[in-house]
């Protein structure tokens, strides 16, 4: 009989003992009432009258499945996101909601499908970062009663209908054609706007022109494989020109012609 007693008294005492890690705590009941949350450590339970829930206090990271999401200017797309959630308050993550991660995950794919929904496709690609917190300020509103904390939401792929992207891409390149377009237009602008001061500073020195055809004449020659015509009036104009760089260096050596 002593036996028995002893064995009763050692399983009870083992069903009492509990442990909870670090990262858990434990909701305890007695006798269906919450009582309150324990641990992290070893937690000693009454046999029989007390039962213990754990809950865990990491991120849980949760997939959003893709979905079909109509947009506000009517472009049918397919969007998958992720979401980052952690329980505050374990009391309420057990007694308020009877899943706390299934109901996380349904209201995050109802969230996301009414979010993207208010945009156009053209905000949803250049506004992701907007449209993200958005979605998570939604979402986070709705856990909160659960004890449950959403940090962040991110939607990590955009699948767009074949013939939405051959326009896209039929749009992207021509916008660079038109990029290409308006660069040349701007280097043939500016390149007149040189000659034309060239012109008017040759045209107040006459002499400059010459000097500049026998500098041409002089880079064909080095070539040396070019014959090279010269006018006999531009052979009168080089004695012009000669003329007066002797009239303006003066101190120098005299040129000959």
């Amino acid at each position: 009989m002593l036996y028995i007693i002893i064995g009763v008294v050692i399983v009870l005492l083992l069903l009492s003992l509990r442990v909870v890690k670090e990262y858990d705590r434990g909701v305890i009941f007695f006798l269906g009432k919450c009582t309150g949350v324990r641990g992290p450590g070893l937690i000693v339970l009454i046999p029989i009258l007390e039962r213990m829930t754990k809950v865990t206090l990491r991120t849980i990271t949760m997939n959003i499945p893709s979905q079909k999401i109509i947009t506000k200017d009517n472009v049918s797309i397919d969007i998958a996101a992720v979401a980052y959630y952690n329980i505050v308050d374990s009391q309420k993550s057990v007694v308020a909601i009877e899943n706390v991660y299934d109901a996380v995950k349904q209201i995050s794919q109802t969230t996301v499908r009414n979010v993207v929904g208010r945009f156009s496709l053209d905000q949803l690609l250049s506004q992701t970062s907007e449209i993200n917190i958005q979605i998570k300020d939604v979402i986070d509103s709705h856990t909160e009663p659960w004890g449950a904390q959403v940090t962040a939401v991110e939607i990590k792929d955009i699948t767009l209908p074949d013939n939405m992207q051959r326009a896209m891409a039929k749009e992207a390149e021509a916008e660079r054609e038109r990029r290409a377009k308006i660069v040349a237009a701007e280097g043939e602008f500016q390149a007149a706007e040189k000659l034309g001061q060239a012109a008017d500073l040759i045209a107040a020195h006459p002499v400059a022109l010459q000097l500049r055809t026998l500098q041409t004449m002089s880079e064909i020659a080095t070539e040396k494989n070019s014959t090279i015509i010269f006018p006999a009036q531009f052979m009168t104009t080089v004695q012009e020109a000669f003329a007066t760089l002797r009239g303006d260096s003066k101190g120098k050596p005299n040129i000959k012609v």
